[in-house]
C-alpha cells in the first residue's frame, strides 16, 4: 500500500462574496519534497496557504494531511498533526524574549514539554538551528529584518512539525542574507520535512524548490521543475505581461 502524501488539496476553493480567491485548487507534495508556490501579488497564495493552516475556511473542496481529511479543522488542531507556518508578517510574542517566544511553540505543540525549563533547553536547540543562539536573551524589537525572519521560522520549528509552509520568508533580505536561509531549508527538508515555500524571490524558489506550483487569479497555471515553469510564457505573462512575454519567446526561438 502507498504511503498518501503529506498534503493534498482537491479542488479547494475560496469564495469572498462573489469573489474566488482561491478557485479549484487541487495538488499533493509527497514526503521529504520542497513545493516552491509563486504567482503575481493577489494571485491567492497567502488565502491557499491560511486555507491549509485553518485561518480561513473553505467554501469547498478538501485539505488532507497523511492522508486524514483536516479541511476546516482549527489552526490549533492542525499544529497537533504536525503542520507548522510562518507569517508573511512576522508576529513575535512582544513582551518575551527570543527565547521564551520559541518556548511557548514547544509547550503548546503537539510534544507537550512539562515543564517550561525542559521547553527552554529545547528552544536553545531551536535557536542554534536557525542561527540565533547570540539573540535568545534579547526582545523581538531589537532584531534585524533578517533575524526577525529566523524568530518567525523558529517559532514554526518549535512545534516540530513534519509540514512545514513558509509565507514569504525572504522577504526584504539582502541577497548576503537570502543564501542561508536557502541553506537552512535545504538542511530541514535532509531531515526529513516536507516544506511548501511561497516566495516572490525568484532567486530563491529557482535554487531550492524541487517543484514548482505557479498560482495565477486563484488558480493553478502550471507545475512542473522549476527552470522549466520560470521559462513558460505563461508564467512571464503572468508576472510581466503579454507584450513582454511575446517578445520573451520571439528572442528564445530566434
Amino acid at each position: 500500500m502507498s504511503t498518501p502524501p503529506v498534503l493534498e488539496t482537491r479542488g479547494l476553493t475560496r469564495r469572498f462574496g462573489g469573489l474566488e480567491a482561491v478557485a479549484d485548487v487541487s495538488f499533493s507534495v509527497p514526503q521529504g519534497e520542497i513545493l516552491g508556490v509563486i504567482g503575481p501579488n493577489g494571485a491567492g497564495k497567502s488565502t491557499f496557504i491560511n486555507l491549509v493552516t485553518g485561518h480561513v475556511k473553505p467554501s469547498s473542496g478538501t485539505v488532507l494531511v497523511h492522508g486524514k481529511d483536516m479541511t476546516g479543522a482549527k489552526p490549533w488542531t492542525l499544529a497537533q498533526a504536525r503542520v507548522a507556518r510562518t507569517f508573511q508578517i512576522v508576529k513575535p510574542f512582544r513582551g518575551m524574549t527570543v527565547r521564551e517566544n520559541v518556548a511557548v511553540g514547544v509547550l503548546y505543540g503537539p510534544n507537550h514539554a512539562v515543564t517550561m525549563a525542559r521547553a527552554l533547553v529545547r528552544a536553545d536547540e531551536v535557536l542554534d538551528d536557525v542561527g540565533l543562539e547570540g539573540a535568545r536573551d534579547r526582545g523581538p524589537a531589537e532584531l534585524s529584518t533578517a533575524d526577525a525572519r529566523r524568530l518567525e521560522l523558529a517559532k514554526a520549528l518549535a512545534l516540530d512539525p513534519e509540514l512545514l509552509l513558509l509565507d514569504e520568508v525572504m522577504a526584504g533580505l539582502r541577497d548576503n542574507e537570502i543564501q542561508p536561509g536557502l541553506d537552512l531549508i535545504r538542511r530541514l527538508r535532509d531531515r526529513g520535512l516536507t516544506i511548501l515555500v511561497v516566495e516572490h524571490v525568484m532567486k530563491a524558489i529557482r535554487e531550492v524548490s524541487d517543484r514548482v506550483l505557479v498560482i495565477h487569479q486563484g488558480r493553478v497555471l502550471t507545475s512542473g521543475e522549476p527552470d522549466e515553469v520560470l521559462s513558460d510564457p505563461r508564467v512571464i505573462e503572468a508576472y510581466l505581461g503579454k507584450r513582454y512575454a511575446e517578445r520573451h519567446e520571439g528572442e528564445s526561438g530566434a
